[in-house]
């Protein structure tokens, strides 16, 4: 298959455009009552194209959250005159229903974690048992839009000679998962920036990470970060 016409959807495995809101509200380390709108709205449009750009197909619900933030930021720049009743501020529209999407949130991964058996029930991973989290080494797990950070990280070291060139012959997002496949049975776990290495066009780089990207959709590896050093760790399962 022709990687010009390869795309990763990110389907109900990724986070979703909340989880971009949020993730950027926490990045930043504001209050989400308090939310620097056009700040938020500019990143936000920047990772939409961002993942355009990669091919990463995602849900129209982030276009509508774009749409959402633009105009909340119109509404941020109109004049207040001073006999004009009290308006309720306009962050407040998005700022509610992130409230009580994060405490949904919360609950669901709360009954997530509970080991229960039985016909039409959730049970845990046997594989992700193997690692241990937070409490005893700092590792936590890593989402969509970490490894965006991560990857643009990568991107931006690239010389600004490298093109990206999607129609030379080279090696198939497949062809990359088995590659990887083959590396992380023979090492068992490798840094996210290991993953990179030897690659020669910038167009590789993409095709590794969309290759990292349908491996955890595939459940065939867990990514974690040291929450001190910042590294991000693929573990195989």
């Amino acid at each position: 298959m022709s990687e010009t016409s390869y795309e990763v959807r990110l389907d109900n495995v990724f986070e979703g455009p909340m989880d971009l809101l949020f993730y950027l509200i926490k990045k930043h380390e504001v209050d989400i009552y308090d939310i620097p709108i056009a700040l938020v709205t500019e990143q936000y449009l920047s990772y939409i194209e961002l993942m355009k750009s990669l091919n990463i197909d995602f849900a129209g619900d982030f276009l509508v959250m774009a749409a959402t933030l633009t105009q909340i930021k119109s509404k941020m720049l109109l004049p207040v005159h001073d006999d004009e009743e009290e308006i309720e501020d306009p962050r407040l529209e998005i700022a509610r229903p992130l409230q009580e999407y994060l405490e949904m949130k919360s609950a669901a991964e709360q009954l997530a974690q509970r080991n229960i058996l039985g016909e039409h029930t959730f049970v845990r991973n046997p594989a992700a048992e193997e690692i241990q989290w937070e409490e005893d080494t700092g590792l936590i797990k890593v989402g969509l839009f970490e490894l965006i950070d991560a990857f643009q990280k990568i991107l931006d070291n690239v010389s600004p000679d490298h093109r990206v060139d999607l129609t030379t012959d080279r090696v198939s997002v497949k062809g990359r998962i088995n590659q990887l496949v083959d590396l992380l049975e023979e090492k068992n776990s490798l840094t996210f920036d290991e993953l990179f290495e030897g690659a020669a066009r910038k167009s590789d780089l993409i095709v590794t990470f969309l290759a990292i990207l349908e491996m955890v959709k595939l459940s065939l590896i867990t990514v974690v970060q040291h929450t001190l050093s910042g590294v991000i760790r693929i573990f195989y399962q």
